[in-house]
């Protein structure tokens, strides 16, 4: 189901992400997982893409995958890092021959054994450059639906890591929608406010496609400082840590788990009540804790 659709429904959308795992075995099992979510008729699921290539090969094949067995669209993420023009068409053409609709186009990052990645050396250097890239091929008429790939992006409500000018990140969002985005799903956040704000400035510079909200429910404080790294410094609000504070304090996990899910269920709760797009659960490849929200929600 093209984006359009799916946002175009007078009910917010609700989709899950998951990561490519390491090991080949573990893939069956992130299959097994998914599948398990098309119980509560998501709008999507987004599959992640590992930079370096270790993983890309297994990405295309589970979209595919679950393009070809489930009622769940895939959304597969894309990103400009390491890929020439050709291999970007090529990737797109296997998409389009399985019925894929939607696109996540992001930059990406550099693999991590390159510190100095060069970008000038690639094709694509902007996520804005790799969405052009797709809308030329939507227009090539080579995508069984006339619209072509629907094409998200990425927005950041606590801002861009590497651009602290926020006028400018603006700028650089309003680039990647004016050259084709259909829609924003943005990097997880913990305060409701920093959401609406930047709704708000998106609307003040002419960015009127919709927003969806990334969540990603804290259940270990182990995997709090693991989300800090995975969203480049995540804002963690003190009323959330004292939350968390206080479960830690009963020596039970589960406490943990449980504060995090509910903290993350209010946030929900409030989105919603605020004529919003859609939201995106940020997994960690496990859906408990999403789908108790999911429940919790009256969905």
């Amino acid at each position: 189901m093209h984006i359009s659709d799916i946002l175009g429904s007078p009910k917010p959308s609700l989709s899950f992400e998951f990561f490519p795992p390491r090991a080949a075995p573990a893939w069956e099992s992130l299959y097994e997982t998914i599948r398990d979510l098309e119980t509560l008729s998501p709008s999507f699921v987004s599959v992640t893409y590992g930079a370096g290539g270790s993983t890309r090969e297994l990405t295309h094949d589970l979209v595919v995958r679950i393009k070809e067995t489930t009622s769940i669209p895939p959304v597969p993420h894309l990103t400009c890092v390491g890929h020439t023009r050709h291999e970007i068409d090529a990737i797109l053409s296997r998409y389009a021959e399985a019925g894929v609709s939607n696109i996540l186009a992001l930059r990406g990052d550099p693999p991590k054994d390159q510190p100095d990645y060069d970008w000038s050396q690639g094709h694509f250097r902007f996520a804005a450059d790799l969405v052009s890239h797709i809308r030329a091929f939507n227009e090539s008429g080579k995508h069984p639906d006339p619209r072509g790939f629907g094409i998200g992006v990425a927005g950041f409500p606590e801002g861009h890591p590497t651009t602290p000018n926020r006028v400018d990140e603006l700028d650089h969002m309003k680039t990647k929608v004016d050259a084709g985005a259909d829609y924003i799903c943005t990097q997880l956040f913990f305060d409701n406010h920093d959401f609406f704000d930047y709704r708000d400035r998106c609307d003040l510079v002419g960015i009127n496609i919709p927003i969806i909200a990334g969540i990603m429910p804290v259940t270990s404080t182990s995997g709090m400082k693991r989300m800090a790294e995975l969203a480049a410094g995540a804002r963690y609000p003190a009323k959330l840590l004292k939350i968390l504070d206080r479960a830690s304090s009963k020596n039970d996990p589960k406490a943990v788990e449980r504060a995090g899910i509910h903290y993350a269920a209010q946030q929900c709760a409030e989105l919603l009540d605020e004529d919003l797009a859609g939201i995106h659960f940020y997994t960690l490849n496990k859906s408990h804790a999403t789908r108790q929200i999911y429940a919790s929600l009256g969905l």
